[in-house]
């Protein structure tokens, strides 16, 4: 079982949730059969390459999300497509999808995830509440190329676990922090890639000097992505300016009828 003790309180929910639903899923389908289907999938596709191919090369890094619903805003788009969503986003100019798998709270499903991914050429992490090693099996056997730590959400035990899981199945690692101390966990795994996400799990209040103030604690060679909090095109230059040229955005696009083109607007 997850240990809450400290966390927001809907952090707190959402985990004790993912603690029963992965004992329910084990039921039916054991962990060894989804390592064998995991084996079965194509290499991933690789995730922290596409992004610093993007950076490299001058231009944004957008890891666009595919969301239906959030517990703060409900449903953000009825007609909800996830293939349609993820050509559009490519043809935006995203470097990679994100797709929320969640079921209870984001009305998301691992069915998503395939369709999103069988669309496009793009590298896909699954974004969910990952904090037992069944749903990074899980992760791979429904192709996944990346999937997200939450810093927030894990003892450093079981952290190191999970990372060292996914990458021993080709996966790349999104590790997702709110504060330098969670920044100093993170950085014990050694990783390439960090998210820094702008909202405050307790406040829920977003503040985009959060990117900037962990920067300077942040090693080189480390790809750094900001999340939340991106919604005019002067964050985006503000962003980098400071040198930051990752993003994960999808709330803003949710909303619009063509999510791709609305990501061009954004972004270029």
């Amino acid at each position: 079982m997850t240990s809450t003790q400290g966390m927001p309180t809907i952090l707190a929910q959402i985990l004790a949730r993912k603690d029963e639903e992965v004992h329910e899923r084990s039921l039916a389908v054991t962990e060894t059969d989804l390592l064998a289907l995991a084996r079965q999938q194509s290499a991933p596709r690789g995730f922290v390459k596409a992004l610093d191919e993007r950076i490299e090369a001058g231009d944004p890094a957008v890891i666009a999300e595919i969301k239906k619903a959030s517990p703060s805003k409900g449903v953000m788009r009825e007609d909800f497509r996830p293939g349609e969503i993820a050509t559009s986003y490519q043809a935006g100019g995203a470097a990679c999808l994100s797709v929320l798998t969640d079921a209870d709270f984001f009305q998301g499903h691992e069915d998503f995830l395939i369709e999103a991914r069988e669309a496009c050429d793009l590298p896909v992490i699954r974004k969910d509440f990952i904090t037992h090693g069944y749903q990074v099996s899980e992760a791979r056997a429904i192709g996944a190329d990346c999937i997200l730590l939450i810093v927030a959400a894990l003892d450093d035990a079981r952290m190191l676990d999970l990372y060292q899981q996914a990458e021993g199945l080709g996966m790349d690692v999104l590790v997702e922090v709110h504060d330098q101390r969670e920044l100093e966990r993170a950085l014990r795994l050694e990783l390439s890639l960090v998210g820094i996400n702008n909202r405050d799990l307790h406040t829920f209040d977003t503040r985009l000097e959060t990117t900037f103030e962990l920067l300077s604690h942040i090693p080189e060679g480390v790809t750094v992505v900001t999340e939340s909090g991106i919604h005019t095109h002067d964050d985006v230059l503000r962003m980098r300016e400071h040198d930051v040229h990752g993003f994960l955005v999808g709330e803003a696009f949710m909303r619009e009828e063509d999510p791709g083109e609305a990501l061009r607007r954004l972004f270029f």
